[in-house]
């Protein structure tokens, strides 16, 4: 038998090695140097990418110690740079909290279907994979909610990525994947605003380091709040500003928050940049301004139909010390959906990693999200902080 190439942790071909040994059907896609890392065993998830084959950088983020040992009551944290989730997690249509209990850590749940449970594969090749799930739920409302998910992951080139995101790459290192996820009512009634609906709920982890900044642009011209910025407490100033049209969050795995962008506000960009290990991050989704998302706070005191339609976290220790990651998010969701019987809502994201002269990537990140590398690396460096 061949022996095993060994490969050093933080690079690709560790993760596909330890992720190939809890999961013998997983799937990896392909194209040139680029590699993406598929499991259906593991909720379909997206674990992660590299731009340069196996001995290149993992961009995603894994919890290894998840793997082994009793299954968490709560949530099963295996990480993955980019997962299916259904929302909403809070508020009086959750999926998270069963009816009439507190929403309160001890009682929250993820269900089952998007947290331990395999998924069915539908078709695959080199180059994209399909799959499949079906579901049944009871929200908090004690709606019970019939629901078949179908998901795609496909690897992209080159050339797909200059045209989704307009930009010329020259000899970037990059990689990047398109998730087209889509839900169906297979049940009898209709989702409404009474009864409650679900969300498709795509969040993207990723390692951080130091001085890692997560930008968000948004529509700087729109009416109301900018940002929800209180999810678990208020964000403290130093770490999160508002300048120009761009929300600048420090995503260094030190410090819990979460914030958000109502849909009026949000665009369809958001990245991150890390100037110690030089990647630049770009996630590309779908935004409707005109439609209703769900709120996702932990309170049923708000209105369940006024929430977020782009979510950014950063993980940091807990109050007895304890800590997951450390990693940070980017995260989007669909519109409420609002479904008849066999109507089915669907939403995209895509996430790209950049890697080269720094030079270069500051042309990608000032075409796309709109600031230079500078603009990062500035960002939260003095009390500057905008109103919100």
């Amino acid at each position: 038998m061949e022996e095993r190439k060994s490969f050093d942790q933080g690079s690709f071909g560790y993760d596909l090695e330890f992720l190939s040994s809890k999961d013998e059907d997983l799937i990896v896609l392909k194209n040139k140097e680029s590699r993406v890392i598929v499991s259906p065993k593991y909720q379909a998830k997206v674990f992660t990418s590299s731009a340069s084959g196996s001995a290149g950088r993992s961009f995603g983020w894994i919890n290894y110690k998840a793997f082994d040992g009793e299954e968490d009551p709560h949530m099963n944290a295996y990480g993955g740079e980019n997962r299916l989730w259904l929302g909403p997690e809070g508020s009086k249509f959750s999926l998270f909290f069963k009816p009439e209990s507190e929403m309160v850590f001890d009682n929250w749940k993820t269900p089952s279907a998007i947290d331990t449970e395999s998924w069915q594969v539908l078709s695959k090749d080199s180059s994209m994979v399909k799959m499949q799930k079906e579901m049944s739920l009871i929200n908090y409302s004690n709606t019970p909610l019939a629901i078949r998910i179908n998901r795609s992951v496909a690897i992209l080139g080159k050339k797909d990525i200059e045209k989704m995101l307009n930009v010329t790459l020259g000899d970037i290192q990059n990689v990047g994947f398109k998730t087209d996820n889509s839900i169906t009512n297979i049940g009898e009634n209709a989702w409404t605003k009474e009864s409650g609906a679900p969300s498709l709920w795509i969040l993207d982890m990723f390692t951080p380091s130091e001085e890692t900044k997560i930008v968000i642009p948004y529509k700087d011209e729109a009416e109301g709040k900018v940002a929800t910025t209180d999810y678990f407490g208020e964000i403290s100033e130093d770490r999160v500003q508002f300048k120009n049209g761009h929300l600048f969050f420090k995503a260094d795995g030190k410090s819990r928050g979460k914030l958000g962008i109502p849909p009026q506000r949000a665009k369809i960009t958001a990245g991150s940049y890390d100037p110690i290990n030089n990647i630049l991050t770009i996630t590309l989704y779908e935004v409707d301004s005109n439609s209703i998302y769900l709120n996702q706070e932990w309170t049923i005191e708000k209105d369940p139909l006024k929430g977020d339609a782009v979510n950014a976290y950063n993980d940091g220790p807990l109050e007895d010390g304890s800590q997951m990651g450390p990693f940070y998010e980017i995260e989007s969701v669909s519109p409420a959906a609002f479904l008849k019987p066999g109507a089915a809502l669907s939403h995209q994201h895509s996430v790209f990693h950049f890697m080269g002269a720094e030079t270069h990537l500051n042309r990608v990140s000032e075409k796309v999200l709109g600031v230079e590398l500078e603009d990062f690396k500035n960002a939260l460096s003095n009390k500057e902080n905008l109103n919100k």
